[in-house]
């Protein structure tokens, strides 16, 4: 089973726990793993000691779900300006007719497509199951603030609560919105079960099956997405301001320089 979560992972990562145990569901492997919750966890403790015996780059999981709370501080300006010049971005979406946002069920999606939302400067929410009113009210004034018509694209389960999570989220968000909004599953749709060759298990309550969305692979999803963020932007848009950000964090490198050298108030005389 090690070599094939390393070739899973050597092929496209990061992915999340979940997304690696449905690779590793696949019949056609030479070791494939029950699609229950005994197979899962064994996909776990496999992973968790690959990890602590160095054979599995702790990097190569994503997790969304637990993150620490810190106060940044700084040595002076000048280490400010040059530790925060790397995380400048340009406005992508500026002057475009639209603000697009991207929501998922769950923090372990928004593990793997944390990177490519942030590529494209688009919103990410995990809702964790039914957002809450007070997650989707803020997420409505934030939409509010910004006045253009929002877009949203929503990555959830194939199944009853899936859907309705959706469906729920959208009903939340139109009842504070004053812009208008479209909202689109992008996945998991019945369509794409075939498509991609998705593992299905039985409906809990009797009804049709079901498909988790970490069942699609991680590439595949943040193929989805990106595309569909992306057909909002001119072409070549991500690529010119790329170009862009590179020479002005250089020269925000240049002027923390300038302050570790002379000072804050040296520089601020001589830019009067």
């Amino acid at each position: 089973m090690e070599r094939q979560i390393l070739d899973v992972l050597e092929l496209d990562r990061p992915q999340s726990v979940r997304h690696v145990f449905y690779r590793m569901t696949d019949p056609r492997l030479p070791e494939p793993v029950e699609k229950t919750e005994q197979g899962y966890h064994q996909v776990i403790h496999r992973m968790s000691t690959m990890r602590r015996a160095g054979r599995l780059p702790y990097g190569w999981i994503a997790d969304a779900s637990r993150r620490g709370y810190f106060t940044a501080t700084f040595a002076g300006a000048g280490d400010f300006l040059e530790r925060f010049a790397s995380a400048y971005r340009a406005d992508v979406w500026e002057g475009l007719p639209v603000q697009v946002e991207v929501w998922c069920e769950s923090e372990s999606l928004a593990g793997v497509l944390q990177a490519d939302c942030r590529r494209m400067a688009v919103p990410l929410y995990p809702c964790r199951g039914y957002a809450s009113l007070t997650f989707a009210y803020e997420a409505a004034q934030a939409m509010n603030a910004d006045g253009r018509p929002g877009i949203i694209y929503y990555v959830g389960d194939y199944d009853r609560d899936g859907k309705q999570i959706g469906q729920s989220l959208e009903r939340e968000l139109l009842e504070h919105l004053k812009t208008p909004l479209t909202f689109t599953r992008l996945a998991i749709n019945e369509d794409q079960i075939a498509e991609y060759d998705l593992p299905t298990k039985p409906a809990k309550d009797g009804g049709d099956r079901t498909v988790e969305a970490e069942a699609m692979p991680a590439a595949t999803l943040r193929g989805l997405v990106s595309a569909a963020v992306e057909s909002h932007l001119p072409p070549g848009t991500l690529e010119s301001l790329r170009t862009v950000e590179q020479e002005e964090r250089a020269g925000l490198r240049l002027l923390a320089e300038h302050l570790d050298r002379d000072g804050l108030d040296d520089v601020l005389e001589r830019l009067e």
